[in-house]
């Protein structure tokens, strides 16, 4: 069991996440604190002041990726993981090099969480993949990573890409491919 002093910040706009994860975390002993958007996030970073955070990559009205420094200025000593279900090399790499202590894709539970909080270092025997990923997989990356060179604007990253707007808005409202 924690201590009550170990106080976990939930930021994801997914509501019945939040609450899952709040209970889970609670009865393991955690003061946790919920936030749905990233100025209620700030507002209770700055009031509760919490040791950990997890903090979903892809807000309803922003990115995670924008928030997670403003999080950091606020609570500098914060541990932050951030979740996505829409993970990508690209929004991974960036996520620590902003600050996050690790990253994590969905779906995930209070135990995957934990975990991904107690490690300290990298994994130097992770198992590396027998197959290259598909090309499909490659296109989404690639397709992250020109997003994110682009702040999240769909125009600008369409025009980039060389394809039209809607089409690329029914690409990202697909869920990543699979390696």
């Amino acid at each position: 069991m924690q201590t009550r002093e170990q106080r976990l910040l939930i930021i994801d706009d997914d509501e019945m996440f939040c609450h899952v994860l709040n209970r889970a975390l609670t009865r393991r002993g955690y003061d946790v604190i919920v936030a749905h958007d990233a100025e209620q996030a700030l507002t209770m970073a700055a009031q509760h002041s919490p040791t950990m955070a997890t903090l979903d990559l892809k807000l309803e009205n922003s990115s995670g990726l924008k928030l997670l420094p403003e999080l950091l200025a606020t609570v500098p000593q914060c541990r932050i993981v951030v979740l996505t279900g829409y993970s990508s090399i690209a929004t991974a790499v960036e996520a620590i090099k902003l600050g996050a202590v690790n990253y994590l894709c969905k779906p995930v539970d209070a135990d995957d969480v934990l975990t991904a909080f107690e490690r300290q270092s990298g994994d130097p025997d992770i198992e590396l993949a027998d197959n290259p990923p598909s090309i499909n997989r490659i296109t989404w990356e690639h397709i992250q990573k020109v997003l994110q060179e682009h702040d999240g604007n769909i125009s600008a990253t369409a025009r980039a890409l060389g394809m039209h707007r809607r089409t690329l808005q029914r690409k990202l409202q697909k869920r990543p491919v699979r390696r």
